[in-house]
């Protein structure tokens, strides 16, 4: 074998490698002389002394090292894990305590909605009631309308002069338009009651999601809030600690639950105005027609006083008519029974004439008795054209007092007729008139 020159070998930390720390560069390499000959063989794989203590030394100033930096390490993890245990408690008790304050912010949002969503179903319960009201009342109105209209109809069968338009059908015409306009107007508010109880319901449900969305949200919130370290259902989520970019923040959050008081709100008072409308258009309505029936009502007995008076002057003056009838009779029978008994003077003065007008020659003369009887022929005749123009006057006086008789009982079975149908028939299903609480929808 041949001899070589001696060299110490490189120094290698294997533990350094491991912990990573950078490898410290090579030993100086320090030739050594050569053995010669007779050591051939027997050094080539063998350290020197120094070499050996070289390796001791560097040993324990490694283990030295080693040991302060794992005392030192040591000492930083013991820091650390204090500081992170008391950082997590801190963060964890502090996101226990923010859970509490949502929740307690949760609530009071839910109680604001429940008391909007039980006002907003008392309203629509109120305005549903009043909805029936209007209802009744639009029901109630066809009862007056139906007696205005047959009152009308009824008083057109009125015959002859009493066809007139008087007070009373003024004021059935004004009944009759009056009723009409109330009908439009119970329509239109109906419309608009019900437009109502639609907004309500609407907002009713919004309100009703917003508490059910804040009411799900509560249970997840005091779950998580009941979470400790010693909890057995906890899991990892890794992905849940991500930001979502959906979310709203909370601001929009306090927004969105504030527009839908404030819409809440709004609709509240307009119910609230919408009923006190229909109460005071209810209480108008009523009063209208009540009125307007006392109007009829007084018409309808002004005019049967009317009627009644004018019968009781009719048939007063047709009874004075039928008087004056019978007295004129009885005087035509006394004028005929006169000119009756002047038939038989006549003819005694005409026949006396008659036969001295047969007295031969001069004996047919102007004597007195001849004067006499030519003045009482002439009497008589005169006396017999007054009977005649008298007669005939009577005859006439009687005619027109047949006529007047006749027109007065015309008259008065018109008035009769006319009183039957405004008092026996008009005032009669007058009485039939809704009550007060009938028309306010009671």
């Amino acid at each position: 074998m041949s001899s070589g020159v001696l060299v110490s070998r490189p120094h290698y930390d294997s533990r350094a490698v491991a912990q990573g720390v950078p490898e410290k560069g090579p030993p100086v390499e320090v030739p050594q002389p050569s053995a010669g000959s007779a050591t051939a063989g027997y050094r080539s794989a063998k350290y020197t002394p120094a070499e050996w203590f070289s390796n001791y030394r560097t040993i324990l100033q490694q283990a030295g090292t080693d040991r302060q930096e794992a005392h030192s390490i040591q000492r930083e993890s013991k820091s650390l894990y204090r500081s992170a245990e008391a950082a997590t408690l801190q963060t964890q008790a502090d996101g226990t305590r923010l859970l509490g304050e949502r929740l307690q912010e949760i609530h009071c949002w839910k109680s604001e909605l429940q008391r909007h969503i039980e006002q907003l179903l008392a309203d629509t319960r109120a305005l549903l009631a009043l909805k029936t009201r209007l209802e009744k009342a639009l029901d109630a109105t066809e009862t007056p309308y139906a007696i205005a209209t047959d009152n009308l109809n009824c008083r057109a069968r009125r015959l002859g002069p009493d066809l007139v338009r008087d007070s009373v059908e003024v004021e059935l015409l004004k009944e009759v338009d009056l009723i009409r306009s109330i009908q439009a107007l119970l329509k239109r508010t109906t419309a608009q009651v019900v437009a109502q109880i639609k907004m309500n319901r609407a907002t009713k449900q919004t309100l009703e999601m917003d508490w059910s969305d804040k009411h799900q949200a509560y249970s997840f919130d005091d779950h998580s809030g009941r979470y400790s370290n010693v909890s057995a259902d906890t899991q990892h989520h890794p992905s849940s600690a991500s930001m979502q970019d959906q979310v709203c923040n909370p601001s929009a959050w306090t927004k969105f639950t504030q527009d839908n008081l404030t819409k809440a709100f709004q609709e509240e008072q307009a119910t609230t105005s919408l009923r006190a409308l229909v109460e005071q258009l209810l209480q108008d309505t009523t009063e209208d027609l009540r009125v307007q029936c006392s109007s009829v009502d007084r018409a309808f007995s002004r005019r049967c006083e009317d009627l009644i008076e004018a019968k009781t002057q009719l048939e007063m003056k047709h009874t004075q008519i039928l008087e004056q009838i019978g007295g004129q009779e009885r005087n035509i029978v006394a004028l005929q029974q006169a000119i009756h008994n002047k038939e038989a003077p006549q003819r005694v003065a005409q026949s006396r004439l008659y036969l001295r007008s047969l007295r031969p020659n001069m004996e047919l003369c102007r004597d007195e008795p001849q004067l006499s009887l030519e003045g009482e022929a002439r009497q008589i005749d005169a006396t017999l054209a007054s009977l005649q123009q008298q007669l005939s006057e009577a005859r006439g006086s009687l005619s027109h007092l047949e006529e007047s008789r006749i027109t007065a009982e015309k008259d008065i079975n018109c008035k009769t007729h006319s009183l039957f149908i405004d008092r026996d028939k008009c005032m009669a299903h007058r009485k039939r008139y809704p009550t007060v609480s009938t028309l306010m929808g009671y």
